[in-house]
């Protein structure tokens, strides 16, 4: 039962994913500090939030972007607050149409836009006086990798010291494609049809989450969309896999990408195409045996940290072999 304070039943849903606690004493008590902004951007406002190391000296910044239907307030924090543990400076932003930030609820029409919101923050705060000299690195989850992938070719090359890719969306699984019989009866609308929530669900949240206590807490999300796909969001995400697929061999940065086997939103291929075509010399993937798409929100806590450990080691490695940009 929630707790009661002076008589007052709490709401039956906590405030946040931890529970009841105030956020300062939550963080504190996690070894980081918290701070929450908007950004504005040509293309719209987007809530950002940042996670530094407390009684730490921060090691390199790490810009994060969550999946689809998701937001940065919620269990994707679990993520930020461990690699700002690490000793990492870690920020986030809502894409467009997520979360807290501007836009249509989960309309991503023109991707490429909305991933060149969330790198106008990210190279704001990248080219800062506390970070310009601090090696950076870009980390995208499920959709949201596919994001971070369209914002790494939307940089200079030297701009990110690396990539990691949690469970990323580069492969859409048969079984999610959007029917083409239903985007050509939309698109004959003349793009009216473009915002409608009216493409079939498949009910991702239950295939991407293996702990039922997890799904539970991440199902209680106020933030997370629970609507069905809208047409436009189909179309371009099947667009967007087409083009980082056909571009893979322009990879050239340091990456990390990690799968679980029984992943049933993503398809593993996502990330051994990628292991596979891209031109970076300084590669890693590690694929998960009987993991669920989720690796760090969803799985039992015994592989979820062993996820963790693995990310932690590749990115402590990279840090220490490329140092700062002026070594």
């Amino acid at each position: 039962m929630p707790p009661e304070t002076q008589g007052e039943t709490q709401p039956e849903t906590p405030p946040n994913y931890w529970g009841y606690a105030p956020e300062e004493e939550f963080y504190t008590s996690e070894g980081v500090k918290n701070s929450k902004e908007y950004f504005e951007t040509p293309n719209g406002r987007i809530f950002t939030q940042s996670f530094l190391p407390l009684d730490q000296k921060v090691k390199a910044s790490v810009y994060m972007t969550h999946g689809y239907g998701s937001d940065t307030g919620w269990m994707f924090q679990k993520i930020c607050i461990s690699y700002a543990r690490w000793g990492y400076a870690v920020f986030a932003a809502d894409l467009l149409g997520h979360g807290r930030s501007d836009g249509i609820r989960c309309y991503m029409g023109d991707m490429e836009k909305i991933a060149a919101a969330s790198v106008s923050f990210f190279k704001h705060v990248r080219n800062s006086e506390p970070y310009k000299d601090l090696p950076a690195f870009l980390f995208g989850e499920s959709m949201g990798g596919a994001l971070t992938m369209l914002m790494y070719f939307q940089s200079e090359p030297t701009t990110w010291t690396g990539l990691i890719f949690s469970a990323p969306l580069f492969v859409i699984p048969e079984n999610m494609k959007p029917s083409k019989l239903h985007l050509f009866m939309y698109g004959l609308l003349f793009g009216l049809a473009d915002t409608w929530a009216a493409m079939p669900d498949n009910k991702m949240v239950g295939k991407a989450i293996k702990d039922v206590e997890k799904l539970k807490i991440i199902a209680s999300n106020p933030m997370r969309y629970t609507g069905k796909p809208r047409v436009g969001t189909m179309r371009e995400i099947a667009r967007v896999c087409q083009y980082i697929q056909d571009n893979f061999s322009k990879v050239t940065a340091p990456f990390l990408t990690v799968h679980g086997t029984a992943d049933g939103v993503t398809c593993p291929t996502s990330s051994q195409l990628l292991f596979e075509k891209a031109s970076s010399v300084d590669k890693s993937i590690k694929i998960y045996e009987g993991m669920y798409h989720s690796l760090i929100q969803g799985e039992p806590d015994e592989n979820a940290n062993l996820v963790l450990k693995d990310m932690r080691e590749w990115i402590d490695e990279r840090v220490d072999k490329y140092g700062t940009k002026n070594c």
